[in-house]
Order: structure tokens, then sequence, then C-alpha cells
């Protein structure tokens, strides 16, 4: 069989609210994939508007913001400190953000802004807790 045979495509499902929309690109479930791959998806916030606001007792993430400008809000849920970082395409940064660390991608532009991220778990709704990061 040639290579060119194996091609498939996936399907994938957006989902879209008034804040903007989410779609994950990679779940760590498709065929030939390595079984310690977690998820790789995309979210965009409209201006003005925020995406996240909870954290993972389990699962750690990596951001990197590829459209806009935001600030990404952090505070450990065991000392309550905080952190506040700037991320644009122009300040390409990655940021990787551990277990039990609440977070929020705030918009801080005129447009909107596209964030691509990768977790070590597949999702599980046990593993996201809501939680808000007071100003």
């Amino acid at each position: 069989m040639a290579q060119i045979d194996k091609v498939h495509v996936i399907q994938r499902r957006l989902i879209a609210d008034d804040r903007g929309w989410f779609l994950k690109a990679i779940t760590g479930t498709e065929e030939g994939i390595s079984t310690h791959t977690g998820e790789v998806y995309l979210t965009m916030g409209k201006s003005g508007q925020s995406k996240g606001g909870h954290y993972h007792p389990e699962a750690v993430e990596w951001f990197t913001l590829i459209k806009g400008n935001a600030i990404l809000k952090l505070e450990d849920m065991v000392t309550h400190e905080r952190m506040d970082i700037e991320m644009s395409l122009e300040k390409a940064i990655t940021v990787f953000v551990p277990n039990n660390v609440a977070h929020i991608v705030e918009n801080t532009s005129n447009e909107e802004f596209i964030l691509l991220a990768y977790t070590d778990k597949l999702y599980n709704p046990k593993d996201t807790i809501p939680y808000i990061i007071k100003d």
C-alpha cells in the first residue's frame, strides 16, 4: 500500500459561544498516534472577552498566543501567589502552566486573539475546576 493511501480526514467539532470559539486539533486518540500524546487545541477570544477561568489538579498545559494580544493571569491554588504574563505574536513565547495553577486569558486588544495550547492529559471534566482570579 502506498503511503498516500493511509491519508485520512478527521472531522473536528468547533465549539462557539459569545466569547469566541474552541477547536481541538489533536486529542491523543487518533489512529497511529503515540499513547503518551495529550491534546493540542486552539481557542479564540473576542475583544474584551476572557477564556479559561479554571485550574487542573492533574493536567499541565503549554500556551502560545498566535494572534492578537492578551494577558495570561495565573494563581497558585496552594499559595495564592499570582502572576500576569503579557502575550502577543510579536513577543512570541510559550508559557508552561503546571497543575493546580488557575489560569485565564484576557483579550487586551481590539481584535480577536488565537491561542494554541497543548495539554498532557486527555480532557476529563473532573480535572477542570472553575476558578475566577479576582483583581
